[in-house]
């Protein structure tokens, strides 16, 4: 009788410690917030984020219109879907291109970056961009690719307008050629083209 006592006592115990954890751990998110709120260290809160300073690298003096192109050479859709802003230099900035395959058949495509004027292009640095990568898409596919910008703010002040442009490419099977050129030889591109 004893021994059984001695494990109901120690069952009961261990019931209070695992109730106890159980609620120490839904307590735990409220106390959490409860102290970073009171400490200051809680930067995940919207106040926190509201409060934050600005980039102070955007340089508001001066506006800059970044012009936006796209050329397809091939049986499909590609065009941004604005085709110019205004930015300041060290402002992120986001556009999006839109890509339709508009072929039967599933292809595979990379898209190509060239700045004008060149000088611009050491200026013109993408965070995101879909010309880093190539895309399968299935006939009829549509597809909406961001490209992420910040132009440099040590951009020369003679430059105020720069022009953006993508050249959409079939990897890995024949292209046609440029307007004006022979069709005679179709150009091959390798099964990767770097950015």
């Amino acid at each position: 009788m004893n021994l059984r006592y001695a494990n109901l006592n120690m069952a009961g115990k261990l019931s209070v410690i695992a109730l106890g954890m159980l609620g120490f751990g839904y307590a735990l998110g409220p106390i959490y917030d409860a102290i970073c709120t009171m400490t200051g260290i809680n930067v995940l809160s919207s106040v926190e984020r509201a409060s934050a300073p600005s980039n102070s690298q955007v340089d508001r003096s001066r506006s800059i219109t970044v012009e936006f192109d796209a050329n397809a050479r091939g049986p499909w859709e590609f065009k941004p879907a604005q085709r110019s802003l205004q930015v300041h230099p060290g402002e992120l900035t986001t556009v999006v291109y839109e890509f339709q395959n508009t072929q039967n058949r599933r292809m595979a495509a990379q898209a190509i970056p060239s700045y004008a004027p060149q000088q611009a292009s050491a200026h013109f640095n993408k965070i995101e961009c879909f010309c880093f990568n190539q895309y399968t898409l299935e006939p009829g596919e549509k597809k909406s690719w961001p490209v992420v910008f910040v132009i440099d703010p040590k951009l020369s002040r003679d430059v105020t307008t720069i022009t953006l442009s993508y050249t959409f490419f079939e990897v890995g099977a024949g292209v046609p050629p440029a307007p004006g050129q022979s069709a005679a030889a179709p150009v091959l591109l390798p099964a990767k083209v770097g950015s």
